[in-house]
């Protein structure tokens, strides 16, 4: 299955770090790799998006953000056995753009090609500390259609309370690894 995956019951969204599902982009470079790092031991990938049909914008309260536009990369870390991954969206000129964290049941490999199985609920962090969780409407409609079970809601937001915990801390530490890994994939693009 490339859209969902079943969990007992309940079928949740499965998501590729690969994204080759994604009609927006028109060109794109993709490289991935396994890192065993004293900072970081797992997955990450890197999307380049040369050229798309459409720039893809996001708002938060007042603030409008391009994610996606032709030249934009995204790195996802998939750290081991964590309920996780991470985003960073770059734009053209390397600047990172958001933090985008998804919460998960957890990571695997289909095909080579990392995954998550998505527990709904995101968290967004900005570069400047601004702090948002997304779709805590869409976890409560989960629950309530059993789409999840209630062990699942509590994994999810007790994930969201550890993150924002230790990034308010400034100790969530895949964030401050994003350009690193960004550039080590870079290499590889090439």
């Amino acid at each position: 299955m490339r859209k969902k995956q079943a969990w007992g019951m309940m079928m949740l969204k499965r998501k590729f770090g690969d994204r080759s599902d994604w009609k927006r982009i028109d060109k794109r470079k993709y490289s991935q790799a396994f890192l065993n790092t004293k900072n970081f031991k797992g997955h990450i990938t890197l999307l380049h998006t040369l050229s798309v049909t459409s720039p893809l914008c996001v708002s938060y309260g007042r603030k409008k953000l391009c994610i996606v536009d032709d030249g934009y990369m995204w790195l996802q870390q998939f750290p081991l056995r964590k309920n996780h991954t991470v985003t960073t969206m770059f734009d053209s000129k390397g600047n990172i753009i958001q933090w985008y964290i998804d919460i998960c049941l957890h990571y695997g490999i289909d095909n080579t090609i990392p995954w998550i199985d998505d527990l709904f609920l995101d968290i967004v962090i900005l570069p400047t500390g601004e702090l948002y969780v997304l779709d805590d409407d869409e976890l409560e409609d989960a629950l309530k259609n059993n789409i999840i079970n209630q062990p699942l809601y509590d994994l999810a937001w007790k994930e969201v309370k550890i993150i924002k915990s230790l990034a308010r801390a400034g100790n969530f530490n895949l964030l401050k690894l994003s350009n690193a890994h960004k550039n080590f994939l870079s290499e590889i693009l090439k």
